[in-house]
């Protein structure tokens, strides 16, 4: 039986997130689990400047606060309604947003949270529109001391 007391969910909105997502709702007890919500960042969005259009340091400084601002949004968003669906079905929520590495920052969280359990969505399949990060399975598999699962799309 899996030890579902405090469950690492890897979430940023995407399809294959939410398939995690609903696989954590599946396996929390109300009363019993912690769903530890994490949200990466990734590092890529480091040297996002627009330089190939942008041409002076004032304009691309514009270009990159609005990015910020647009990924806190986004953060911010995911957030509060994991949160909210936590609080009505009676589960424990912690959130943590992180920038880096994705699989490194799994890694770290989970150690750090002591999660008993790590779910992750599945790639994203070739073909579909949206950032194309990518989920170091491998890395995770050899570092996780806890279980993993990669939500299926069949599910």
């Amino acid at each position: 039986m899996l030890n579902t007391q405090t469950l690492l969910l890897a979430h940023h909105g995407t399809a294959g997130a939410l398939l995690a997502e609903a696989m954590a709702f599946d396996l929390a007890v109300p009363g019993q689990t912690q769903l530890v919500h994490l949200l990466v960042v990734p590092d890529l969005w480091a040297g996002m400047q627009g330089d190939d259009w942008l041409n002076n340091a004032s304009t691309r400084d514009t270009f990159g606060s609005y990015v910020e601002g647009i990924l806190e949004k986004d953060v911010a968003d995911q957030l509060r309604g994991l949160q909210t669906r936590c609080a009505e079905q009676g589960i424990a929520y912690k959130s943590i947003a992180r920038y880096g590495d994705p699989a490194e920052c799994v890694i770290e969280t989970a150690q750090q949270e002591q999660a008993t359990l790590v779910l992750i969505g599945p790639p994203r399949p070739k073909g579909t529109p949206g950032l194309r990060s990518r989920m170091n399975i491998e890395l995770l598999v050899r570092k996780l001391t806890v279980p993993l699962i990669v939500a299926n799309r069949s599910r």
